[in-house]
């Protein structure tokens, strides 16, 4: 799945160093004990885990806070904590990023890019999200009167949203009729 990709790495290997730095500093304050329980392995023999510093799940914690995205490889875990922190723009959300997976694979095939720039929207969040003509942000619900006509353009930064709540944080209003 691409997200809002940007054909740039650059804004995600900083952002990268700087979620990293910010998590630790975020979790050495708290000077609290984490563990990690191994779930199984990944292709490459890697250790696929839950970590958790007392009962906080800390993969959750870097997913909600923008420091990481979700891994739906090997599960959907993550999804709904991408979400939030979408519409709220959290760190890497803030900007167009490529995700990890294509730009490898277009680092692989030469800088030629691998899949075209779509969102596939997550299952269930029907709420359309678009900027008008003049920048308003504005969003549509399935029984809303224009929402069939509604089409969303990704790359102007218009998306799908799961919750009201998540299109009024991330400054949308309601479409009007």
């Amino acid at each position: 799945m691409t997200r809002r990709v940007s054909s740039k790495p650059r804004r995600s290997l900083a952002s990268s160093a700087r979620s990293r730095t910010t998590s630790q500093r975020a979790f050495k304050q708290r000077k609290r004990l984490v563990t990690c329980d191994p779930r199984g392995t990944d292709r490459y023999g890697r250790v696929v885990a839950i970590c958790r510093a007392e009962a906080e799940d800390l993969n959750a914690w870097m997913v909600r806070q923008g420091h990481a995205i979700a891994y739906r490889r090997y599960a959907e875990d993550y999804a709904n904590a991408e979400h939030t922190a979408l519409a709220l723009r959290q760190d890497i959300w803030a900007g167009t990023f490529p995700e990890p997976s294509e730009w490898r694979r277009e680092k692989r095939a030469g800088g030629k890019r691998a899949r075209p720039e779509t969102v596939t929207p997550p299952s269930g969040c029907n709420i359309k999200g678009i900027i008008s003509a003049g920048g308003e942000r504005i969003y549509h619900l399935p029984n809303s009167r224009d929402y069939e006509r509604t089409h969303i353009n990704d790359r102007a930064g218009e998306r799908r949203v799961c919750l009201e709540d998540e299109a009024r944080a991330a400054g949308w209003r309601a479409a009007r009729g």
